[in-house]
């Protein structure tokens, strides 16, 4: 579990005042010292991350922020930095000390509370005094979920806190959905058509590819992988037709040819626009392609940065399939990484990856964020789909109802 992608581990935000000890909360949970500790308010300046196995919770990664008090204008770019990790964070811990909540914490709580985000809060400190009996009443008209500590002497902080953790522990990562285990059954055959990535590591598979695979193998059902080139030969020399073909979507249109009709198909990232956003809002985003006009401006979300190559899937395919099929001069913008524009009025259409290097939480933010803005949110593969007038057939395999599609 020590190389689980970030994108699937459990990821525990750690918010408060400035010299509250979230510092070093962090160094006693992970027995590393990670972050600086100092009596000097605002000692951390930018989020610091560490992944590790956190039994029995399992992958998680944990995120040190700078305090929500930070002052100057230093300090709000720092505010605002905390502000971003709200979007990818599953269960937040809220430090404070013996003075109790005030303003800060109050609206951290309400926030979080907005986004449906699990909060524990940990009275930090104890060591010098304990809080007193009136505040810790304040604290639990919030919430019932509190932890006294002290992160200097406290000999049961890491077991207090865990257990903490895993009574709060979002659904959704306790029962982490199948990314195919409900649309095939055991025995089953499936193919995946893998085309060569040039943005792949020399020698390895994309992830999305990999957890299909072994998402197959924990359903008990056969998986066959192939390049394109021999796909034909591949369902040819099966005795009996295959469940289902997920292709890599940028191999969409040549795929489509070769698969007969009576077998379904879908992509990889369609999978993933399921299991990591809202396949329904995703299927209904790309509706807006039809109507983009020149100049129309369609912002491109990468989850992970990396060089373009010389046929990049968002800076040369997905353009030119666009603007094939609208036949507009379409403008196109580009966002990597964990950066997300406050401001998306300004945005026609947005396509976001595949997200197989972000959590689920980042991107339903996202669609929350994009919806409030009455921006159509669509992704790579169900627009690809859409372009090559295949969308239907590659949303056959999730049976929504006709009324959906």
């Amino acid at each position: 579990m020590i190389s689980t992608p970030k994108a699937n581990r459990l990821h525990i935000g750690i918010f408060g005042k400035r010299n509250a000890g979230k510092s070093s909360v962090l160094n006693r949970l992970t027995n590393q010292d990670i972050s600086i500790v100092s009596a000097i308010a605002g000692t951390t300046t930018d989020a610091v991350e560490k992944s590790m196995e956190f039994l029995p919770l399992g992958p998680v990664v944990f995120i040190d922020t700078a305090g929500i008090d930070d002052i100057g204008q230093l300090g709000e770019q720092r505010i605002e930095k905390t502000k971003k990790i709200f979007d990818r964070t599953d269960i937040a811990l809220i430090v404070c000390d013996f003075e109790g909540w005030d303003e800060y914490e109050k609206k951290l709580f309400d926030e979080f509370q907005s986004r449906n985000i699990p909060v524990v809060a940990l009275i930090n400190k104890t060591d010098l005094k304990d809080i007193p009996p009136g505040r810790y009443e304040e604290i639990k008209k919030y919430t019932k979920n509190i932890v006294k500590i002290s992160a200097k002497t406290d000999t049961e902080l890491v077991h207090n806190i865990k257990k903490a953790l895993i009574e709060n522990v979002p659904d959704d990562f306790v029962n982490t959905p199948s990314i195919l285990g409900d649309i095939v059954k055991p025995k089953d055959t499936v193919i995946l058509v893998v085309p060569v990535d040039k943005e792949a590591p020399k020698g390895r598979l994309i992830l999305p590819q990999v957890q299909c695979i072994r998402d197959l193998l924990d359903n008990n059902c056969k998986a066959f992988v192939v390049k394109e080139t021999e796909l034909a030969d591949a369902i040819e020399e099966l005795k009996k037709p295959p469940r289902l073909v997920v292709t890599d979507s940028q191999a969409f249109k040549e795929v489509d040819a070769i698969v007969p009709e009576d077998i379904e198909l879908t992509s990889f990232s369609i999978l993933f626009a399921r299991i990591k956003g809202d396949l329904y809002e995703f299927y209904k985003g790309a509706e807006t392609i039809d109507s983009l006009q020149d100049s129309d401006r369609v912002l491109i979300c990468e989850s992970c940065s990396h060089h373009p190559i010389e046929d990049d899937i968002a800076r040369v395919k997905i353009p030119r399939w666009i603007n094939l099929k609208t036949g507009k001069n379409v403008e196109f913008v580009y966002h990597s990484g964990h950066d997300f524009p406050s401001n998306l009025d300004d945005y026609r259409l947005i396509i976001h990856c595949g997200a197989c290097m972000t959590n689920r939480r980042e991107i339903l933010s996202r669609i929350m964020k994009a919806k409030e803005a009455g921006v159509p949110v669509t992704n790579y593969g169900i627009a690809i789909a859409h372009c090559l007038g295949i969308l239907k057939r590659a949303m056959e395999p999730f049976k929504m109802s006709e009324k959906d599609l």
